[in-house]
């Protein structure tokens, strides 16, 4: 397994866990928008941390690629 899968499935375990600890519950006057809002903006970053590190493997596999005069 890669390590972008073990970093996005330990960073998405990590979001459930904090959105179970943190669910405002019955208390009257709790702020759900605040608390949905709250998760999807973590998982919006999670998704783009996902993205930037595919895209950097990526490069730098290109770029050792291109060092490598074997391989040419």
């Amino acid at each position: 397994m890669k390590k972008i899968n073990i970093t996005t499935i330990a960073l998405l375990v990590y979001l459930i866990v904090m959105s179970i600890i943190g669910w405002p519950g019955n208390n009257p006057g709790n702020n759900y928008t605040e608390y949905f809002l709250m998760v999807g903006a973590t998982l919006v970053i999670i998704i783009l941390l996902r993205y930037l590190q595919v895209k950097r493997l990526r490069m730098r596999d290109k770029w050792n690629k291109d060092d490598d005069p074997a391989k040419q």
